[in-house]
């Protein structure tokens, strides 16, 4: 049967399934703890139990001691909970309540999406996690010492593989060696997570996506963590590309507006190919929102891609379609050769 967990000092308080870890029934009512790997090694989720009875589970000595239960200390990533309980562990709330971390990494597997989109999906070692807030990047250490940003394009809720989409930028550092010599197994440093560009949990206003290109990414990332936690909120999607082949995961958006009512997703191509046959919306992407609405004073705004569509989307909402400042995010970036970041 269910438990009931109470967090302190906030108060929260989500149920635990029988044979469910803390971590797990915490993540999956969208309350998060600080956690590393998951599985009882790194000590990051340690917290101290205040009321009731908890099995252990599998842990390193080393990480949990005799001691630290005697101080009424658990690890909850691997602890079950064996009455209801009531804990004492400080939240993740914030982007700056996550430990930035260096972490090795396998390239295990190269999907080429679209003639100069690749995916990239990233495998971490056995023992560790990454803990990140769905929207946010990291920096690829590169062998010379330069850095390459890129967003995580899955959700913290499925992150045995840390997916990235990455644009083929002639001269680039990363892309072009990830495009013309890069086989998969390739071993790989990152650091992170970065970024301020997260889905403000705290406000029930509708929300509208807009992506450039692979700013799809982050988008990708932030709508499967709210439709995984049942968000309500009506969502609409806007995704710009140039031509029919440069929408890269059609199927995916569409799967999305076909399972979920309040989720609605429109392609925009700014430049189609005749051979597209394209009956659909044409032109800027920011503009094809204009269309469709003429006030936004009541939305939210999340929005990813270049510099240019970035700061014309912002003045034009929050100027001519009364959007306020404060409710415009944005996670801006280039294709410079020179600077491949955010991707």
């Amino acid at each position: 049967m269910p438990y009931q967990i109470t967090i302190k000092p906030s108060d929260h308080g989500f149920a635990c399934d029988d044979g469910e870890t803390v971590l797990a029934g915490a993540m999956r009512a969208d309350l998060m703890i600080p956690y590393g790997c998951r599985n009882g090694a790194c000590g990051t989720c340690k917290g101290k139990i205040l009321e009731g009875e908890i099995d252990y589970g599998a842990y390193q000595p080393g990480t949990l001691t005799e001691q630290d239960k005697a101080q009424g200390l658990a690890l909850f990533c691997v602890a079950q909970p064996k009455s209801p309980l009531t804990i004492e562990v400080r939240e993740v709330r914030r982007a700056g309540d996550i430990r930035i971390r260096k972490l090795p990494c396998r390239v295990e597997k190269i999907d080429k999406v679209a003639p100069d989109v690749a995916i990239v999906s990233l495998k971490l070692p056995a023992n560790e996690r990454l803990q990140y807030l769905a929207g946010q990047y990291v920096d690829l250490l590169l062998k010379d010492g330069r850095r390459r940003s890129f967003s995580i394009a899955t959700a913290p809720e499925d992150d045995s593989l840390l997916e990235l989409h990455v644009r083929h930028v002639p001269g680039g550092a990363f892309s072009g060696q990830l495009f013309t010599e890069y086989k998969g197994r390739e071993i790989m440093r990152f650091e992170g997570p970065y970024g301020m560009f997260y889905l403000r949990e705290d406000s029930d206003k509708p929300i509208i996506f807009v992506a450039g290109g692979t700013g799809f990414a982050p988008i990708k990332a932030v709508i499967e963590h709210a439709l995984h936690h049942g968000v309500e909120r009506p969502m609409v999607l806007y995704w710009g590309v140039r031509s029919l082949r440069d929408l890269y995961l059609p199927k995916l958006a569409g799967e999305w507006q076909a399972r979920h009512k309040g989720f609605s997703f429109i392609p925009v191509l700014s430049d189609p190919l005749p051979e597209d046959h394209w009956p659909g919306r044409t032109g800027l992407v920011h503009k094809a929102v204009m269309a469709d609405f003429a006030d936004l004073s009541g939305y939210q705004v999340y929005a990813c891609g270049g510099p240019a569509m970035i700061d014309a989307a912002r003045r034009a909402f929050t100027e001519a379609r009364r959007l306020p400042a404060n409710e415009f995010f944005a996670d801006s970036f280039t294709y410079a050769a020179q600077a491949e970041v955010p991707a």
